[in-house]
């Protein structure tokens, strides 16, 4: 695999698309869930995967370790993005668990399946990093929202 990724940057693109199509339509959407620390963690993670899924730093990775890993590359992660963008037009107007999971948990796992995949240390860091992080963030996030729905629910009543 060459310094530039083009896979990479289609899986990044894809990945990308439903998440800013849903940040237009939803302008005022904030995390219900503050952490400044695990929020930067993620964002790293995040940045750093976005990075290291298109480029290939030199000394860094060590390509496909196996004879047809590009194949198996290609095949698995256009499951998961497709699997991922199915999810979010199956679940856009939900807010619950399963969808929070669902969309936390196919991105991290495509990063961390891509660096094992072609070997890249940063990626997997970065990946693991971000996986822990979103995961964890989204999770809140859903729980937060629920409990304060719940308090609104019966201070209305």
């Amino acid at each position: 695999m060459d310094l530039f990724n083009y896979y990479g940057l289609g899986i990044m693109a894809l990945i990308m698309l439903p998440n800013i199509i849903y940040a237009v339509k939803h302008k005022d959407l904030a995390s219900p869930y503050k952490n400044k620390s695990l929020t930067a963690i993620e964002q790293i993670g995040r940045y750093g995967c976005f990075v290291f899924m298109i480029f290939n730093i030199p000394y860094t990775y060590y390509d496909f370790w196996f004879i047809d890993g590009k194949t198996v590359y290609i095949i698995v992660n256009a499951i998961a993005v497709v699997a991922y963008c199915a999810i979010w037009i199956i679940l856009w107007n939900k807010s619950n668990l399963t969808k929070a999971l669902l969309l936390s948990i196919i991105p991290s796992a495509i990063f961390v399946f891509s660096g094992i995949l072609i070997a890249s240390i940063p990626l997997l860091v970065f990946s693991a990093l971000f996986a822990v992080a979103h995961i964890f963030i989204s999770v809140k996030s859903v729980k937060n929202l629920q409990s304060h729905r719940t308090i609104s629910i019966r201070s209305s009543l």
